[in-house]
């Protein structure tokens, strides 16, 4: 794949990513099915033979287990990759949630080499705080975060689920390379509430969580029943009851669309965020799926393309809330 920049701060990274949080267990339970570590392993390498070597973890996914299989993937191979990692949700030393963000320069010096040592490098390409910490102000974590750049512990940072307020005082503090959130055809509320707007005045680049709609997009969910058991999915409001039948006309028409073209529904989804300017990172734990993703790259839409698809799903359009209420309290808007 080509590269472009992420941000403007000199890091490069492929137009797309692969997001790793499913490839593990997280809190005792599979987010998205069974976990299969040594398919996880051969996934990410199927990746980096075809140039996809940004990777996207976090200390919360496991917790940490997902961080180390990471670094067993990358071994002996650390500097092929951009590693994107993320702190925030508060983590003891005996490796259990808390249940409070933690923004603070002690935790974050924690959490810092924590993760060097489950990633088993000695520097973090991109470093996100994962949630605002309410109770620290974000310039005080910038500050910490800016110091791990100093050290060499850190190359650029990032931000994730923040509101434009929150993105130009961080920024004035330290330049943002990356702010993440969830956006997809389904999830457009980062358009919507101006903070895309502001992160381009700013030169920061959107890194795009959950690009297929949490595999909504496939089209292999056709009912909320077809999520396995205990799957994160069953609590999603946007596929619970009507929403989930209102979102499954809007994808027919996607599907068509698709079709025409001659290319798979999520190779579609995937293309217009990239033509949005932002960088998706679809989640997967099969090689099928990393290859069908990383050859979206190569897809091309036209003005009339992307007219179209925002004709099916307007700005305006209610597709339903991303979390559930309490998780919805945790996002910075």
């Amino acid at each position: 794949m080509k590269t472009i920049q992420l941000g403007s701060q000199g890091l490069k990274t492929p137009p797309l990513g692969l997001g790793c949080m499913g490839m593990t267990s997280m809190f005792g339970a599979d987010m998205y099915g069974p976990a299969n570590e040594a398919e996880a392993i051969k996934t990410i390498r199927r990746s980096l033979e075809l140039g996809g070597n940004f990777l996207d973890t976090a200390d919360l996914y496991g917790p940490l287990l997902n961080e180390q299989l990471v670094g067993k993937a990358i071994a002996g191979n650390r500097d092929k990759y951009v590693i994107a990692t993320k702190f925030g949700f508060e983590i003891n030393e005996a490796g259990s949630i808390t249940g409070k963000i933690n923004g603070t320069k002690n935790y974050i010096k924690k959490a810092v080499e924590r993760s060097l040592r489950n990633l088993k490098t000695d520097y973090i390409d991109l470093y996100y705080q994962h949630r605002l910490d309410f109770a620290t102000p974000i310039e005080e974590t910038m500050e910490a975060m800016s110091e791990l750049v100093k050290e060499g512990k850190v190359k650029y940072l990032g931000l994730s689920e923040v509101s434009a307020d929150t993105i130009k005082r961080a920024h004035a503090i330290h330049p943002l390379s990356a702010v993440q959130t969830e956006y997809s055809l389904f999830e457009r509320n980062v358009e919507a509430q101006g903070i895309k707007s502001v992160m381009e005045q700013l030169g920061i680049t959107l890194v795009a969580y959950s690009p297929l709609g949490r595999g909504f997009l496939s089209g292999q969910f056709q009912s909320p029943d077809d999520f396995p058991e205990n799957d994160f999915r069953r609590m999603v409001p946007k596929y619970q009851g009507e929403q989930f039948q209102k979102n499954l006309d809007l994808l027919k028409e996607i599907q068509t669309m698709a079709a025409e073209k001659e290319i798979s529904t999520t190779q579609l989804a995937l293309a217009w965020i990239m033509a949005k300017g932002a960088v998706p990172i679809p989640g997967t734990k099969r090689i099928k799926y990393v290859e069908q993703n990383i050859a979206a790259s190569e897809v091309s839409l036209s003005r009339n393309d992307l007219d179209r698809l925002e004709s099916i799903i307007p700005l305006s359009a209610e597709t339903g809330d991303r979390y559930d209420a309490d998780n919805m309290q945790s996002i910075d808007q």
